[in-house]
This record gives structure tokens, sequence and C-alpha cells, in this order.
């Protein structure tokens, strides 16, 4: 496994969201701070879960593994964290447990 690439090697915070969306597994996740390119976890952003009908709704079963190798989504969703650097995602839909669409909020432009 390629440690730069797995979930023991991220930052606490990195760690925990990867956790929060493998729990969310289908839903959104809301409100969530991003400062210095990091989630910002406490308070804990709102979460809205799916629940379907028939459906397993439960948390993903390697959520709380130690360790396991990352999927590009995720990654994707780091490089944008660091992109965004200090600001807000409005709303982070999770599909099996991973990122899949983020609405990312932008102050509006001052007037001149």
């Amino acid at each position: 496994m390629n440690d730069t690439q797995s979930k023991a090697n991220l930052s606490p915070a990195r760690r925990k969201l990867v956790e929060l969306m493998r729990e969310v597994n289908f839903g959104r996740i809301v409100d969530l701070r991003v400062e210095r390119g990091q989630p910002v976890l406490d308070p804990a952003p709102g979460r809205i879960t799916e629940h379907k009908f028939g459906g397993d709704n439960g948390p993903r079963p390697e959520s709380n593994a130690p360790n396991f190798q990352l999927k590009w989504q995720i990654l994707e969703l780091f490089q944008l964290l660091d992109q965004i650097g200090t600001g807000d995602i409005a709303s982070l839909e999770v599909k099996h447990g991973l990122p899949f669409r983020a609405l990312i909020e932008h102050p509006s432009p001052t007037a001149s």
C-alpha cells in the first residue's frame, strides 16, 4: 500500500472527515467549514442521511478500519480543500461513503 495515499497518513481532521463520509454512506454533509485546507469538525457539520427502503442503510463496513487505500474521489476532495484554503462547503454529497459533489459558498464581490 502506498502510505502517502492511505487513511493512516492523513491529518486527524481529514481522517475524521473520511470516517464521517463512511458513516453517512448516502446523503450530505452540510455547512462544512474549511480552514487552511483542513475540515473543521468541531462543531460538527450537519448531516442529512438517505434512507433506502429495503436497502443497506448502515455505515460502510470499513468505517472504523485503522487503514485503507484512499480512492481517487477522496484525494480529489482533499485537493479541493487545499484550493479552498479557508471557506465553506455548503453541501458535500456522499454516495457509497465517497464524496460525489460539493457545493461551495463564495463570498459576494464587494461593490467598488
